[in-house]
């Protein structure tokens, strides 16, 4: 019997308040309705629980192999857990039009723990983290990630003056507005990147 490969969903937003994880829980709820899951592991991962400062190793992560090779423990500890995976789903939000800068430093941390595994791309944000998806797509597929090609994204109902951004910004709660229209328009669309992760996890 084979062993189930692991795909972890990653929460890439760190302020606080934030609707990051409220998002995250939304995007596993989709896909562990919608999807099949045989043969596959489910895990979560939240980026600020690593509480990792501006970039501080003594090497560039391209010579770092093996986590166990990084000088500081929080360093050891998020390339273990991005290695343990067999693909991602991160999730991230776009801030003035483009990467967190949380994000991007978690990024520049590893190298070789994810290098050619897949990873489905969702943002975020006032027209759905477009910049940021973007952005994100060019930087890992050059890492030597394979970035799937549906890449959802996510925008607040009624703009930067809509009562669900509002929520979002100001006290981290997700919307009823938004959450039910990436739920009718958006399920598809975030189930077939999932489905490119898992085939190519599987194969």
């Amino acid at each position: 019997m084979s062993t189930a490969k692991s795909i972890a969903i990653i929460t890439g937003s760190t302020r606080t308040p934030r609707v990051g994880v409220s998002i995250a829980s939304f995007i596993k709820t989709i896909i562990e309705t919608n999807a099949s899951l045989e043969g596959i592991t489910l895990s979560s991962i939240d980026l600020a629980d690593f509480k990792l400062p501006v970039y501080d190793e003594p090497n560039v992560p391209a010579m770092i192999p093996d986590p166990e090779s990084y000088t500081h423990e929080h360093s050891k500890r998020w390339a273990r857990d991005i290695a343990r995976h067999d693909g991602y789903v991160l999730i991230s939000p776009e801030y003035n039009y483009g990467i967190p800068g949380g994000v991007k430093n978690a990024i520049d941390y590893i190298f070789h723990p994810w290098k050619g595994k897949p990873i489905a791309l969702v943002t975020y944000g006032l027209s759905g983290g477009k910049h940021a998806s973007d952005q994100l797509e060019y930087i890992l597929s050059r890492m030597g990630l394979k970035v799937a090609s549906v890449r959802p994204q996510l925008p607040f109902i009624g703009g930067p003056t809509g009562a669900d951004t509002g929520a979002a910004m100001i006290s981290g709660e997700l919307g009823k507005s938004s959450l039910d229209d990436w739920s009718q328009r958006l399920t598809e669309d975030i189930i077939k990147a999932f489905e490119e992760v898992q085939k190519a996890v599987v194969a």
